[in-house]
This record gives structure tokens, C-alpha cells and sequence, in this order.
């Protein structure tokens, strides 16, 4: 083969676009090649940090006294099942006639980690050039090709990436260790998913802590329009100003106008179109990013796992054609859709990505044939665009006080003068099946008024309110206190603040829902008993939102070059050590929320990590120490697949001999059965393994 440059992709989708762009069309084993190039594929992680057995045996086993766990030279392994497309990239990068490497990964933290690993651990030597785009549009690509930069100009991203994926291996590993070796129950914590708990624990507290209270608001009707008196906390004392008031005169007193204008809304960034996607059409957070993320493989939208809600200046030129496009498919806008340009481009406000923006392609794009996620959000992006670069709302507000018998009463209206961007979004929103609750009408407009106007026997009520508890949070109104949450605590001019980053908060709170820890009902989100117990026990160390946002402002600082990895990792080593150092005992008023009961059933064998009693479940069959994660899953995917179920006899074969002869194994690939003996390859992870042998010396092939 002559000499070529490596492309390396995160996708095999995002692959094929980049290979379609370079002319190269000959399909090969993991990859695609001519006109010089060989473009290639990443399938998402290749290369993970190891697991804590992978530095001491003895590590498979949860004990206090190992802890804790701080590896000197870390360690890394193949993903599982992804070993194949890692050998063929292994291969074309230190081929002889590969003469170089493009890193074409995500243009963003995590997207230069999982190249680098790669990279790293194939031990490569080749020269590294990085593309960075924001779209994956053929235009797109063609300039970023263009504008390629040096692979070292992103040593420090990998850095910041490698930090962040390290600090939460050493917390996540030690805290959850540590805490569920003295409870006695498996306690997970994690580094942003902890004090992520901690908000949604804390606001069930205040819901559980609120006390209603009624409160009475005096009002007089006019006929034309309803004024407002001052709300009293006394049912008589609203008696004493209804009764005075009824019947009798109302006058005028002050009327005061004003004009006041709305600036058209930011485009969006991925948690501010998360929110709204959850408002709107009830999305999780993780179903949004999915769905943005398909859309920009499909060359329809630029990048998701933006922060930053403005345009770069070199796109304004191009601008007003996007928009007209947008709006001649997106028909919220009318015929005569401005184009504020000015309103959008902002250099200052861009980091690694601009907001997120249709592409042009949408307009030769049959969007019926979208899945209606897609299209949803879709639709989302585009009106947003449009709304951005329309012009300003303005309207003339009125606030008029009258005075009767020596009481105020205070009436407000609108009259829009000119609706600018709010048309489309009226428009937009009126074509929604399902109306949200926060789009209640502006308040009503006002008679023509003047001071001295006299109303004659006027009506007077009283309107019965009540105090209303906080809310639970929804995933809209969680992403935005993850985005603020210890942003009080931070440098004013700090890039990152809150929870995690735009790109990692849907994940944090899909692992929260998944591990048990809150749960959905309709749109809200719930703690559950494990959730809210988990917080009572943990100190703030690892609760605390204000340390976590430090972390992302600070992970943020290697990324910029200002701050050596190696500093940030030993403050996260030394507060690691200080949480084991300092929890070594439970607290005694806590003891009692994870003290469980061995299991009742019979013993069915030994646990092979840490030789407690494993019994028999509904589910399953599970080590009776709760602190052990060791389980066999009745409905296991390794058997799934070969049409078997872990039985009783089974499991009890499999803990007793560590194997056990199975006949009738189905095989996916052929459709046919096939005799073999399955063997316990249990390494301690999450989740247990097995592996095939066949014959009397047998050939193993591990599986999960």
C-alpha cells in the first residue's frame, strides 16, 4: 500500500461523512480507504481506566483496611467487546506507510481523551494533526481539513480530560468502598452524581418541612377591570377592607405608563435546549442529547455539547442566507423574517463550540422521515435561531392605583406595540398539542385611564390564596441548579461553574435514576429511601456542590494551561485520603437505616469474592453481604442470548465447580445449537463473566 494519512473518528457514521468528503470509498475491515487517505473509527471508549484489582488481587474484595486505593502508575485496559476495532486501529497506526494522524474525534474534552488513550496505549509514534469542526455538513469538513492544527495545540484538553476521568476513579472507588464497608450496604458515590443527589434530597427535605398557610387578597371590580389590594394574612382583616369598600367609590389616583422591551432569547447551548426540551415536549435530559446528537451526525444541526449560546464572527457573513432557509421550511416567521445579525455574533463568548444552529442541509432534507424526537427538537433549534435574530419586543405597560375609602388598590396591563421575535415564538407554541403551564396569557390590557377617574359602587371580594411548597425539581429545573449550583463560591470571571459540564449532566442523572437513588414520576423527579439515607451519611466532602464546581473551574485552568495536572491530582489524592482517614466508623444514629437481615432461603453455595452466603431471589442469586456487589441475574444477557436461564442447579454448579456442562446452546450467528461448557470468569467488576469452552482441553472465549 502507498503512502497514506490515518483519519481517526469517534463514529463509524462520522467516519463515513469525513471519508465521503476525502474521496476515499473502498470498504475494508474497520475502516475506509483511497484517494490517500484511510479513515477509521473509534467506538466510543477503546481504552478505560483499570479496575482496582488490576493493581493488587486482593482488591476484588471490598475491605476498609485496603483503602486507600491511589495508584502510582495508572493502569489502562480494553473496553468490553471492543477489542477488535482496537487491534485494527493498532495495525493502520503503526503501519509503515501510514505517514500520519488526524484525531477526529468529538471536537471536545472527552472526544480528545478517548482518542489519546487510543493512541497511547497502541504506542504510536506518528505524527498528529487535530480537525476540529462544529458541524459534520461536507462543507464543514472540507475547511476544517483546511484548517488543520497540531495535535499538541490540545496536549492540555487531554490533560483536563485525563484528570477528570482519574479524580473520579479515586473518589468513586474509594468514597464508595469506604462507606460501604462500615454500612454494611452497597453506598455509590460519586464525584458530581453525589452532590447532584444531595439538591434533589434537599428539596424533599423542604417539601417535607413547609407549612401551609392561607392568605387573603381584597379586591374591587370596577365592571371594566379588577384591581388588587394588599394581601393580609387574617381572614378579618380582608373582611374589614371588603366591607368597607363595597358598594362605594373608587378614584384614581396615579396612573403610570411605560415602554418596555424584551431582547430577542440566546441561542441555544445543550443544557438551556435540554430544559426546554423537557418543558416542552416532557424529553429526559439524555433523551435530548441523543436526539441532538443523531441530528448532527445527519449533517442537520452543529454541534450538541456546546456552553456557549452565541456565533463566531466569521459566520455572520452567512447568516442571513441560514436564516431565510430556516424560515422557508420552519414557517413560524411569516415571509418577512429579520435578521439581527449583530444580536448573535459574539467572539468573546465562544470557547471550543458556538451555539447550537440548523445546518443549511435542512433544506434538502425530507424532516417528515425523521423520528418525532428528532424532528421535536429539530424544530426547537431552528425556531430558536429565528427568534434570535428577530427584532425586539416592545410593549407599553400601565400600573394604575385607586384609592378607595383610604385603601390602595393596584390594577396592571399590556398593550404590545410591536411583537418582533415574540410572533414566531407565539406562532411556534400555539402548534404544540400540549400547552405548558408556564405560558399563561401577559396580563390583560387596561381601559383608557386618567388620574381623577371616579368608578361608582364598586364590587368588593376577597381572594382565598395559600403558600405553595418548593417544587420538585423536573429535569428542566434540576439542569438549571446544576448549571448555578457553589457558583456563589466561585471567581467572578470562573469559565465553569455548577455540576459537571453541558456535555456530562443528562448522564449523571440517568446513573442516579438507574442506580436507585431518585425516580421518575411524570416529570418530576423523586428521591428515593436509598437516595435520601445515602445523603444523611455522607459528610460534605462529597456532597458539597460549591467543591465540585472548584473541581470543573480548575479541571477548566489545565485545560487553559495555568494549572499543572500533576498539583490537581494530588489535592484529589490527599482529600480522597482524608475521607477514608476520617470516616472509619458509622455514626451510630445511621446504623440502623442500612441494617438488613440476612436474606431468608437456604444458602445455595459460597460467594467467590468474599465467602458470605449467596441466596436465591426473585431476580436472582446474590451475595447476602450488601457491601459484596457479587449477583448471578436469572434473566442474564450471556445465557439470554444462548436461550438459557442461571436455574438454581446452575448457579449452584457454577459457585461449587466454577463451570458447568450445557447442551443446546443457541447461536445467533448460525441459528443452530451447540454443546459446551460454561465457565465462571469472575474478575470482580460490575458485573460477572463467563466464557465458553469447547472439547476436552477447550478454546475460551469470554463474554458477559
Amino acid at each position: 500500500m502507498s503512502q497514506h494519512k490515518l483519519v481517526i473518528a469517534e463514529k463509524p457514521s462520522q467516519a463515513q461523512a469525513i471519508a465521503a468528503v476525502l474521496g476515499a470509498k473502498e470498504r475494508k475491515d474497520g475502516c475506509i480507504a483511497g484517494n490517500g487517505w484511510i479513515v477509521s473509527w473509534c467506538v466510543g471508549h477503546l481504552v478505560e481506566l483499570a479496575s482496582a484489582d488490576a493493581y493488587d488481587e486482593r482488591y476484588a474484595k471490598w475491605v476498609y483496611d485496603d483503602l486507600p486505593i491511589l495508584p502510582e502508575q495508572w493502569k489502562f485496559v480494553v473496553s468490553s467487546g471492543k477489542k477488535k476495532q482496537l487491534d485494527i486501529l493498532r495495525k493502520l497506526m503503526n503501519d509503515k506507510d501510514t505517514e500520519s494522524i488526524i484525531c477526529a474525534t468529538d471536537a471536545g474534552r472527552e472526544g480528545q481523551l478517548i482518542f489519546q488513550l487510543v493512541y497511547d496505549y497502541c504506542k504510536c509514534k506518528k505524527p498528529v494533526q487535530r480537525l476540529w469542526i462544529s458541524s459534520m455538513e461536507d462543507s464543514a469538513i472540507r475547511d476544517g481539513f483546511n484548517k488543520l492544527r497540531s495535535g499538541s495545540d490540545y496536549t492540555n484538553l487531554y490533560h483536563a480530560a485525563l484528570c477528570r476521568s482519574q479524580a473520579d476513579w479515586l473518589v468513586g472507588i474509594n468514597a464508595t468502598r469506604a462507606f460501604s464497608t462500615i454500612y454494611g450496604s452497597t453506598l455509590n458515590v460519586g464525584r458530581v452524581q453525589t452532590p447532584t443527589l444531595a439538591l434533589i434530597t434537599g428539596r424533599e427535605e423542604a417539601i417535607a418541612a413547609f407549612i401551609e398557610e392561607s392568605f387573603y387578597t381584597p379586591q374591587i371590580d370596577t365592571d371594566t377591570f379588577t384591581a388588587s389590594g394588599e394581601r393580609v394574612a387574617l381572614a378579618d382583616n380582608a373582611e374589614d377592607v371588603r366591607a368597607a369598600c363595597d358598594g362605594k367609590t373608587a378614584v384614581v389616583k396615579t396612573v403610570d405608563q411605560q415602554e418596555k422591551t424584551t431582547a430577542p432569547p440566546k441561542i441555544y447551548d445543550l443544557t438551556t435546549l435540554q430544559r426546554e426540551a423537557n418543558r416542552l415536549f416532557g424529553f429526559t435530559a439524555q433523551q435530548t442529547l441523543d436526539y441532538t446528537q443523531s441530528l448532527y451526525e445527519k449533517k442537520l444541526c452543529t454541534y450538541p455539547r456546546t456552553d456557549s449560546r452565541f456565533l463566531t464572527s466569521d459566520m455572520a457573513s452567512g447568516l442571513s442566507a441560514l436564516v431565510k432557509a430556516v424560515a422557508a421550511v420552519f414557517r413560524y416567521g411569516g415571509d418577512d423574517t429579520a435578521c439581527e445579525t449583530a444580536q448573535v455574533i459574539n467572539d468573546s463568548k465562544v470557547s471550543d463550540h458556538h451555539g447550537i444552529i440548523p445546518t443549511p442541509s435542512i433544506v434538502k432534507t425530507d424532516l417528515s422521515a425523521l423520528p418525532s424526537g428528532e424532528r421535536d427538537v429539530l424544530g426547537l433549534i431552528a425556531v430558536r435561531l429565528l427568534c434570535a435574530v428577530g427584532e425586539t419586543h416592545l410593549r407599553s405597560t400601565v400600573s394604575v392605583v385607586l384609592d378607595c375609602e383610604g385603601h390602595s388598590f393596584t390594577a396592571k396591563g399590556i398593550t404590545v406595540l410591536h411583537n418582533g421575535w415574540r410572533s414566531i415564538d407565539e406562532a411556534f407554541r400555539s402548534s404544540l398539542k400540549n400547552k405548558p403551564e408556564e405560558d399563561a396569557a401577559d396580563d390583560a390590557s387596561l381601559p383608557e385611564l386618567a388620574e381623577g377617574d371616579i368608578f361608582d359602587s364598586v364590587t368588593a371580594t376577597i381572594k382565598e390564596g395559600h403558600t405553595s411548597p418548593p417544587k420538585r425539581y423536573t429535569e428542566d429545573s434540576l439542569l438549571s441548579a446544576m448549571e448555578t449550583a457553589g457558583a456563589e463560591d466561585m471567581p467572578e470571571d470562573a469559565e465553569r461553574r455548577g455540576l459537571g459540564t453541558p456535555a456530562t449532566r443528562a448522564g449523571v442523572i440517568e446513573k442516579l435514576v438507574k442506580s436507585g437513588f431518585i425516580e421518575r414520576k411524570k416529570k418530576q423527579l423523586h428521591p428515593t429511601e436509598k437516595g435520601i439515607n445515602l445523603i444523611k451519611v455522607l459528610p460534605d466532602t462529597v456532597k458539597s456542590a460549591k467543591l465540585t464546581a472548584e473541581w470543573e473551574h480548575r479541571l477548566g485552568e489545565i485545560e487553559r494551561g495555568t494549572l499543572s495536572d500533576s498539583v490537581f491530582m494530588e489535592d484529589i489524592a490527599e482529600m480522597t485520603r482524608s475521607i477514608v482517614r476520617d470516616h472509619s466508623e458509622p455514626i451510630d444514629e445511621y446504623k440502623a437505616l442500612f441494617a438488613t437481615a440476612v436474606p431468608e432461603g437456604k444458602s445455595i453455595g459460597d460467594c467467590p469474592r468474599c465467602t458470605s452466603a449467596v441466596i436465591e431471589s426473585q431476580k436472582g442469586f446474590f451475595c447476602s453481604n450488601r457491601a459484596c456487589a457479587f449477583a448471578f441475574w436469572k434473566d442474564n444477557r450471556f445465557f439470554a442470548t444462548k436461550k438459557k436461564t442461571i436455574t438454581k442447579t446452575i448457579a449452584t454448579a457454577l459457585l461449587k465447580e466454577g463451570r458447568i456442562f450445557m447442551s443446546g446452546l443457541h447461536s445467533s450467528k448460525t441459528g443452530k445449537t451447540y454443546d459446551a461448557t460454561i465457565v465462571l470468569d469472575d474478575t470482580g467488576d460490575k458485573y460477572v463473566n463467563f466464557k465458553l469452552e469447547f472439547g476436552q482441553h477447550g478454546k475460551g472465549s469470554n463474554d458477559s
